[in-house]
């Protein structure tokens, strides 16, 4: 019997092609929006496996960039293609998880967190096994029959990651999921999210205000100016040895490193 991990690995791992190629860029929004230009002429390729963060000023258009991605909005000017087929909707291959959480509330927990699995025809007993580990890794096990109106929010949004994380995407575009989340779980829903990346090699970009979170996730970290957002820097962080120890000389090195390319004001250290 093949399990999800072995489907998973055989249909996307090893692939030579680009994850995402994204070529002269630009979003313009229309004159509802006062005609704000949210992005200019970005380009870039990321490497399908590889984690990369987006950080910058509030307002650099990072997030427009991934909704982008997502194909939720196409480019004013430019083009975005997914391995070599341009982004032009949404697609199961790209899983995204908001910065708001967003539940079903007529099923419980577990429900929530099977519901995909279930319509990508996973088998019953498998998907309630793993779904249930998941959750018993973020301290939510107990919960697993509770409904969303009975949860805080940050459980709410420890739900909500967990059922993106779980599904089989070949890809996964996170907008600041962590932010709103105590200091312990989102130090121990990174290391998940890291341990679950290197298990399944799929590719993740993952939005964020935090330097010290893009250092402990990213491979590649992507620096953005002022709006309207442009590259204004890329760090290979890779050879940053992992598991990353927050504490070490390196790491603390890194974290200034980055800083130092991004308004000091608009930024969490």
């Amino acid at each position: 019997m093949t399990t999800s991990s072995q489907k998973y690995k055989t249909k996307y791992s090893g692939s030579d092609m680009m994850t995402f190629e994204i070529k002269n860029v630009s979003k313009q929004f229309d004159e509802d929006n006062n005609g704000i230009q949210a992005l200019k002429d970005i380009n870039l390729t990321i490497e399908s496996g590889k984690f990369v963060c987006f950080i910058g000023p509030s307002g650099c258009g990072k997030t427009t960039l991934l909704r982008l991605m997502e194909g939720f909005e196409n480019p004013t000017e430019g083009t975005i293609k997914d391995d070599g087929q341009l982004v032009l909707e949404p697609s199961s291959d790209r899983g995204f998880i908001f910065q708001q959480y967003s539940l079903y509330p007529w099923l419980n927990v577990l429900e929530n967190v099977t519901f995909g699995l279930e319509i990508a025809g996973e088998n019953d007993d498998e998907s309630k096994e793993r779904s249930l580990k998941y959750l018993e890794s973020v301290g939510l096990k107990d919960f697993a029959y509770n409904y969303p109106h009975e949860l805080s929010g940050g459980m709410k949004q420890r739900v909500a990651i967990i059922r993106t994380i779980i599904r089989d995407s070949k890809s996964m575009l996170m907008d600041e999921p962590f932010s709103a989340l105590d200091i312990q779980s989102k130090q121990k829903l990174q290391e998940l999210l890291v341990e679950n990346w290197k298990k399944y090699s799929r590719t993740i970009i993952f939005v964020t205000h935090d330097v010290n979170e893009a250092v402990y996730l990213a491979d590649e970290i992507v620096v953005f100016t002022k709006g309207p957002g442009q590259i204004k820097k890329i760090f290979n962080n890779e050879d940053l040895p992992r598991p990353r120890d927050r504490l070490s000389k390196e790491f603390v090195d890194r974290v200034a490193e980055v800083t130092k390319y991004i308004d000091k004001s608009d930024v969490i250290v």
